[in-house]
């Protein structure tokens, strides 16, 4: 193989494994052939495709069953458009966001959800106006398509808005709870999200089957009303490798 200059040979083969993968040889869910075989292919040792199939590891394209082999990850990573999946027209033809965005891709949304009210972390409590001493309706979600695990989501939301109310169920209905928010009277007109890259903890990393060299999406999503009232704040956890985030808007 032609090798550029200033730019390591196992990063090269990387390349030419993900751009084989890419094309679909092996498709999503198959086998890589063996270290050894794919070293006499691509005319390199050993030692530089196992390097190379550490970085396709922690980009989370590659995953390594140990005595069984090495497979193309089984998920294509999920389009999650911020701009419409907001919407009703799409929220609504679904049990929520999520929901429509997993079926997409022909796969099965899997959503555990656990009520509490707890006190909220410290910027949390600021963006919804209340004191750290107060507790929040969390609700704290669990996510998957089929048996992959993809995404940890905690809600918090002020008491008096979700006491007594389908906001406090695990099953929160058509729509999810963006349409329980427009039916308590709180419907959400302006949204914002602030996103930043992290290594996942240890507890986020043992569910969502991650890497310590891979890396989450930590998305903060503020839903306010007219009145400029925060009545959501929801903590997004996301594998970058198994979400694509698409953002579209009108420029007038």
């Amino acid at each position: 193989m032609s090798i550029t200059p200033n730019r390591s040979r196992f990063r090269q083969v990387a390349d030419r494994i993900r751009a084989a993968i890419q094309g679909g040889d092996p498709p999503r869910g198959g086998a890589l052939p063996k270290e050894d075989e794919l070293a006499t292919q691509l005319g390199v040792s050993r030692a530089t495709v196992n390097d190379a199939i550490r970085v396709l590891v922690a980009e989370g394209l590659v995953r390594i069953h140990r005595g069984k082999g090495m497979y193309v990850t089984d998920l294509a990573p999920i389009l999650r458009n911020a701009t419409s999946r907001y919407h009703a027209a799409t929220r609504d033809t679904g049990r929520g966001a999520f929901d429509v965005e997993v079926r997409a891709l022909g796969r099965e949304p899997r959503i555990e959800t656990s009520i509490e009210r707890i006190a909220p972390p410290a910027p949390v409590a600021e963006i919804l106006g209340v004191s750290t001493d107060e507790v929040t309706v969390v609700r704290a979600r669990r996510m998957g398509a089929d048996d992959f695990p993809v995404q940890i989501a905690d809600s918090y939301i002020p008491v008096d808005i979700a006491e007594g109310t389908a906001l406090e169920q695990p099953d929160s209905g058509p729509g999810g709870i963006i349409s329980r928010f427009r039916e308590l009277g709180y419907a959400q007109v302006r949204i914002t999200e602030r996103i930043s890259v992290r290594p996942p903890t240890a507890e986020e990393a043992a569910f969502l089957k991650m890497t310590e060299d891979q890396r989450v999406y930590e998305i903060t999503h503020i839903g306010r009303t007219e009145d400029g009232r925060a009545v959501e704040v929801c903590l997004h956890v996301m594998p970058t490798h198994l979400w694509t985030l698409e953002y579209d808007w009108d420029i007038t």
